[in-house]
């Protein structure tokens, strides 16, 4: 059985805001306090403290007075957001993200409610403390026989309402096997380009609104902090950026949904875009792409789907390798969209398309292998030496940019 969120859009009623509100500011302030006990306990002491004692902290914070509006709101939020910021410590101490940070006023903020502490009945949500049913907005039903386990409700910093239910999704099946295979060479003109010589231009959402978000960052410059007139100016920025960031999302995932659909191989780089955008010329280009986004929603949309999806190492020269010879040529600027082999003779060489041929090829040897990890395994026999010329080292060189 496969979890699966679907979310909404609802819009609450003003008792329902009042309390979601005083909700979110109480998950707010257990986090950041238990946060600050952390490091606190940690740069005096040299003692490390788990979920177990900053739940023990909660119970004296709402016995204080001053913090009684802690026992207004319902506990389970409060309990999730302690579990939340130990998972956070988790996957720093991993070296999978960065250290925690506080969370802010501004950015909006979620709460989570497991099964305790909302009701589901006749297809309407009740969340605890709460004397009416979320007037949500079911753009789609959810499936026959699901009910959520677990419901996030967020707000945005464009001061949109969201709410999640997470359901186990038994209409998710395999899809019929199909023979096609294909490799993806993410850039910038082109967005993808693939193996069978297609190429899908990158929409660029930015550039389409990036003249509105301009004027209106301008205007939340000049005015005065702390004013209602800067709050509103900064609600409609923060409005430009949402209406971005939901076409990238929407373009993106009808394209990946696409691609799991007619293939049944994918294979892609495994491209490290947080190092990627430290370069200043391409930063902008790159985030406006998406990447990674592009790369985790083929991820789980290929384990939904009975496909497979296979990563090349990032440090494979796909570009420069000629895939008629396998000559690899010394460099390759980015201005050079296409090139001539001086090993074979092949001329005309499409710089993407080339790329896209060369990394279906590596995944094709990956998973002919046998490798268990396939993500960032060797794809030839003899990965050091290609006719002649040294396969770069990992500290060797930067990872290249396509455009």
């Amino acid at each position: 059985m496969i979890c699966r969120a679907y979310r909404y859009r609802f819009t609450p009623t003003p008792e329902q805001e009042t309390l979601l509100r005083r909700t979110l500011g109480c998950v707010r302030l257990v986090y950041n306090k238990a946060l600050a006990a952390r490091r606190e306990a940690w740069e005096e002491r040299q003692e490390s403290i788990n979920y177990g004692q900053t739940s023990a902290l909660l119970t004296n914070w709402k016995q204080q007075e001053d913090l009684q509006f802690l026992n207004e709101v319902s506990c389970v939020p409060l309990q999730q957001t302690l579990r939340h910021l130990q998972t956070a410590f988790g996957n720093f101490f991993k070296k999978r993200a960065k250290y925690p940070r506080f969370k802010k006023k501004h950015s909006g903020g979620s709460a989570e409610f497991t099964r305790s502490a909302f009701k589901w009945k006749d297809g309407q949500v009740w969340l605890a403390k709460c004397s009416q049913p979320l007037n949500i907005i079911w753009s789609r039903l959810l499936p026959m026989g699901c009910e959520p386990s677990t419901i996030t409700v967020r707000l945005d910093a464009a001061r949109r309402w969201f709410v999640s239910l997470l359901v186990e999704d038994h209409t998710i099946q395999p899809l019929p096997v199909t023979d096609k295979k294909v490799g993806l060479d993410a850039g910038i003109t082109s967005l993808v380009t693939t193996s069978d010589e297609k190429k899908i231009a990158n929409p660029k959402h930015f550039d389409r609104l990036r003249r509105k978000l301009r004027q209106v960052q301008k205007t939340l410059a000049r005015r005065p902090n702390r004013s209602n007139n800067r709050e509103k100016a900064r609600r409609e920025v923060a409005r430009v950026q949402a209406r971005i960031a939901d076409a990238r999302k929407d373009f993106l995932h009808q394209l990946t949904t696409r691609l799991v659909r007619e293939n049944q191989v994918i294979s892609v780089e495994d491209l490290a875009v947080a190092n990627m955008v430290k370069n200043r010329k391409l930063a902008l280009c790159i985030s406006d792409a998406g990447w990674g986004e592009l790369v985790r929603q083929l991820e789980y949309k290929c384990q939904w789907y009975g496909r497979t999806l296979v990563k090349i190492d990032r440090w494979e020269p796909s570009s420069k390798r000629c895939g008629n010879c396998e000559h690899i040529v010394d460099k390759l600027p980015l201005s050079i969209r296409s090139w001539d082999c001086p090993s074979c003779g092949t001329k005309g060489i499409d710089r993407d398309i080339n790329a896209a041929q060369n990394i279906l090829a590596a995944g094709l040897a990956v998973l002919g292998s046998n490798t268990k990890d396939v993500c960032g395994a060797g794809v030839r026999p003899n990965s050091q030496q290609v006719k002649g010329h040294p396969r770069n080292s990992r500290n060797g060189k930067k990872q290249k940019l396509k455009s």
